[in-house]
Order: structure tokens, then C-alpha cells, then sequence
């Protein structure tokens, strides 16, 4: 496999480094460059930019084999579908979100419409990367129902009112970063951001609240420690 760093000058480390601030953390790119320039890197804004853009992908396409590899078998268990509106350019567009029991973040998708052929293509992605669990929680929209009927599993769609906040509360992070980068101008834009977004989270979802102290920072100084051998 070629080096994806070999044409540039500045350090791996300093490149995952602007590109872990700015995609994990609700940071404007000037913010990034700001933070950097306080650890004595001198670099634009369009720097930042030009680096998730290019190496955010790769990064998020290395973590997703990494869990692939060391996946847990409550994935089959159940999953949250949930769908949300995103101003693009001034148009509306749906973000479909799928997520585990725990909040993992499983598949996003962008859609123009949320009808059942939107619905479809979602869930036949989600499926041909994860197959078929044992329930999916959705929300009453009856392009979930058309959509599962097509693929033969509505049997296992769960309606229940209050069960599916798992997947509502996953967009919070997604929404605190919309806001510092004031929106997006186009689908692809979109899709790109939250694939990418969704592989980091994923990586630093370390259940704080449910693990004591010592145990949280052990996870975290791992987490770190992965994130650093992309940079090799």
C-alpha cells in the first residue's frame, strides 16, 4: 500500500492531529488553525481543509476495518433507525442514521426524500455490511414498514413509543458540529462529513458514564494509541 503522506512536507502527526481536533470536536477550521498555532504549528485554515478532505476518509475507512475486525456480537441484536432533516444549500435533505444498542454509530445515509424507496436503499445498505438483526426500532413512519415488507423482516420492527431515543440522542454530536460549520453546500459534502464523523465517534464512544475513572482513562490512552498508528 502506497503512503498516503509521501508528497507532504508536514508530519503525519501533526496531519492526524488537525484532523482529529476538527472532526471530533465542534471546532470551526480557524479554530483548528488557532489551537495549532498555540503548539507552534504555523498553518492556514485552508491547510485544514485540504487535510480532512483528503485524509479523513482514509482515516475512517482504516478505523472501520479495525472494528470490523474486533466486532461484538450485540450488533445483531438490535438496532435504532432514525431520520432527520439537514438544510443543504438552502434545500431540505433526510439523514438516515442507524445505531446499535450501545451507540454506535452503524450506517448513515443521505436521501433527497424519505419514501420507501429512500428507506430501502438505507436499510439494504446497513444489511449488506452488518446482515440482519434480531429487532429494529424505528419510529412509525410507514416507509420503515414498505421498506422491511419489501425485504421480508417486517416481523422484526419494534414501535414502541420512547424506545428509539438511542438513536434521536446519537445526532446530538452530529447537530453541535452543523452548527460551527454553519451548514453544508451539497449532498455529497453531507455524505462525506458524516461517514467520515460517524467512523471517529465510533472510535472515542467510550461510555464515560458507565466505567470508573481508571477504567475510562485506560480505554482513552488505547482509543489515542490506535488513532496515532494511522499516522505510520
Amino acid at each position: 500500500m502506497r503512503n498516503p503522506f509521501r508528497y507532504f512536507n508536514s508530519s503525519p502527526a501533526v496531519i492526524c492531529t488537525a484532523v482529529l481536533l476538527y472532526i471530533r470536536f465542534p471546532l470551526s477550521l480557524r479554530q483548528v488553525e488557532d489551537l495549532l498555532h498555540e503548539r507552534g504549528i504555523d498553518i492556514s485554515h485552508e491547510t485544514v481543509r485540504f487535510w480532512w478532505n483528503r485524509f479523513g476518509p482514509i482515516f475512517a475507512a482504516d478505523l472501520r476495518k479495525r472494528q470490523r475486525r474486533t466486532a461484538r456480537q450485540h450488533i445483531q441484536w438490535r438496532w435504532h433507525m432514525d431520520e432527520v432533516f439537514v438544510r443543504v444549500n438552502g434545500e431540505r435533505r433526510y439523514l438516515w442514521r442507524a445505531v446499535d444498542h450501545e451507540g454506535e454509530v452503524l450506517e448513515v445515509y443521505v436521501t433527497k426524500t424519505r419514501d420507501r424507496r429512500a428507506a430501502l436503499d438505507f436499510l439494504k445498505r446497513a444489511l449488506k455490511r452488518f446482515s440482519s438483526p434480531r429487532s429494529i426500532v424505528t419510529d412509525r413512519l410507514r416507509s420503515y414498514r414498505a421498506a422491511l415488507s419489501d425485504l421480508g423482516i417486517a416481523g422484526r420492527q419494534d414501535t414502541t413509543r420512547w424506545l428509539n431515543n438511542r438513536a434521536e440522542n446519537s445526532y446530538q454530536p452530529f447537530r453541535r458540529r452543523e452548527r460551527s460549520m454553519q451548514r453544508f453546500r451539497s449532498p455529497a459534502t453531507l455524505q462525506k462529513f458524516v461517514s467520515v464523523h460517524a467512523a471517529i465517534h465510533n472510535h472515542f464512544n467510550l461510555d464515560r458514564h458507565l466505567t470508573s475513572r481508571t477504567d475510562f482513562r485506560q480505554r482513552r490512552d488505547a482509543a489515542l494509541a490506535e488513532w496515532r498508528q494511522l499516522a505510520i
